[in-house]
């Protein structure tokens, strides 16, 4: 297995100290296969798809603005 060391700002580090119980290193192992979990599957999605980059583009572009508009209303 791989090593991987990690840089946090001190402030997580002390709230991170606050739950001694909890298993720091599993939390993030767990979090990074998650993603990686989530990019295989946004991969495979993206190799099936049809879209040009110019649809993607403009569909990020809408998905922007409305989010913007929900979170901003």
């Amino acid at each position: 297995m791989g090593n991987l060391t990690l840089a946090v700002p001190e402030k997580v580090h002390q709230e991170m100290r606050h739950f001694p119980e909890v298993k720091w290193s599993e939390v993030a192992r767990r979090a990074i296969i998650d993603r990686l979990e989530t990019l295989r599957l946004a991969e495979s999605l993206a190799q099936k798809s049809k879209l040009t980059e110019k649809d993607v583009q403009e569909f990020g572009k809408k998905i922007k603005s409305l989010a913007t508009k929900r979170f901003l209303s």
